[in-house]
């Protein structure tokens, strides 16, 4: 069937618009990542004389580059409404995140939503895979202390060995407060089939939506940074608190992102901005620490049940267009997220600014010493 002038004209524009938003991004990154190491690399005296001061500078910097992530989403109209518990009443209490994965937009998603939640975003550690150590991004995580986790059962092991060092060496010594990770191990695509015949084979629920979460990382985490008074497991003196007064991990956020149709927004989409404006929908639990038990059997069950109601949530989502509404409540109340437009151009306005003056700086030294 042939195209018609005005689909033809539609396509044009679509693609032109994609072009215009890739150089973009590229021209982004190549001033505001180097600018960020540069900083810091200036800042070098800084941390030796007050650390603490120095990760604060960091954190705000890291902020701004995720502020610049989101952007690339804002603008292109895909924005985010926010439903269940309030979390932003815990953003100076250290708190465990778990999510689930669908796709690589997932990430963006969080970087937009989690904005406004005060220090949250500069004071957050992120556990991912290990592959993205080696995109763009890599080295501002890498710098900023997130750690890299290598899939498959011949690394599992070392893993976790190496996510406890990391914890105890990099979490309270750089002041973090949120722990952010996608239990499931992968995305829902690639990993339902498997969770599936599992499920099938231990008698587990059949679930679609969501696949059976991975225990290792979880269990690392609530031994490492709970305090010992918390669920009165002995696994919690393994907690480094010598670098503050920390009350150790106080919450477990059980949060769960749906896209419209189940059709999620892959790193592509956001960049390139093809896709039409579209609302992804992020649901929050909030769970005392207290109140997640200890022990591995019971742990496995726990974390089982969080994502079978992740399952039922996201359904009754499909179904109705609607996150239900909480225990107690009559009607589900959501919260549309904003974002400042007049702050996101002055954070992008900064980061050129930046790149300009390290150009200006580079030549100078240039041309002074050729």
């Amino acid at each position: 069937m042939a195209m018609t002038l005005e689909q033809a004209q539609r396509v044009g524009y679509t693609c032109l618009k994609a072009l215009l938003r890739f150089a973009f991004m590229v021209a982004n990154n190549l001033v505001a990542i180097p600018s960020y190491v540069l900083y810091l690399i200036m800042l070098q005296p800084l941390r030796m004389l007050d650390s603490k001061s120095f990760w604060y500078i960091e954190g705000v910097l890291f902020k701004w580059l995720l502020a610049m992530v989101a952007s690339w989403g804002w603008w292109a109209g895909y924005t985010v409404v926010e439903w269940g518990d309030d979390v932003k009443a815990l953003s100076e209490d250290e708190a465990m995140v778990l999510v689930n994965h669908q796709a690589t937009g997932d990430v963006c998603t969080l970087m937009m939503c989690l904005q406004d939640k005060g220090t949250v975003v500069r004071q957050m550690m992120w556990l991912m895979d290990h592959i993205f150590k080696y995109t763009n991004f890599g080295i501002v995580s890498l710098i900023h202390g997130d750690f890299f986790i290598r899939q498959g059962r011949a690394h599992r092991d070392q893993q976790l060995v190496l996510l406890k060092e990391h914890l105890e060496k990099y979490y309270r010594s750089r002041n973090r407060k949120w722990i952010v990770l996608f239990p499931e191990g992968g995305f829902l695509r690639k990993r339902r089939e498997t969770s599936q015949a599992f499920a099938k084979k231990n008698n587990l629920p059949f679930l679609k939506h969501v696949t059976l979460p991975r225990l290792g990382a979880t269990q690392v985490i609530l031994k490492t940074l709970v305090a010992p008074q918390e669920n009165g497991t002995p696994a919690g003196r393994d907690a480094v608190l010598k670098e503050s007064k920390s009350k150790g991990l106080q919450w477990v956020i059980d949060t769960t992102i749906a896209y419209p149709k189940g059709d999620p927004i892959d790193i592509q989409t956001w960049i390139l901005g093809y896709r039409q404006p579209t609302v992804t929908h992020v649901h929050y639990r909030i769970f005392p620490v207290k109140d997640v038990p200890a022990e591995p059997e019971a742990l496995t069950d726990w974390l089982y049940q969080r994502f079978i109601e992740k399952e039922d949530l996201l359904t009754h989502f499909y179904e109705t267009g609607a996150f239900p509404p909480l225990q107690g409540q009559t009607k589900a109340i959501s919260r549309e997220m904003t974002l400042s437009n007049l702050w996101l151009v002055g954070i992008q306005s900064l980061a050129f600014l930046s790149g300009g003056m390290w150009y200006c700086i580079f030549q100078y030294f240039y041309h002074c010493l050729f």
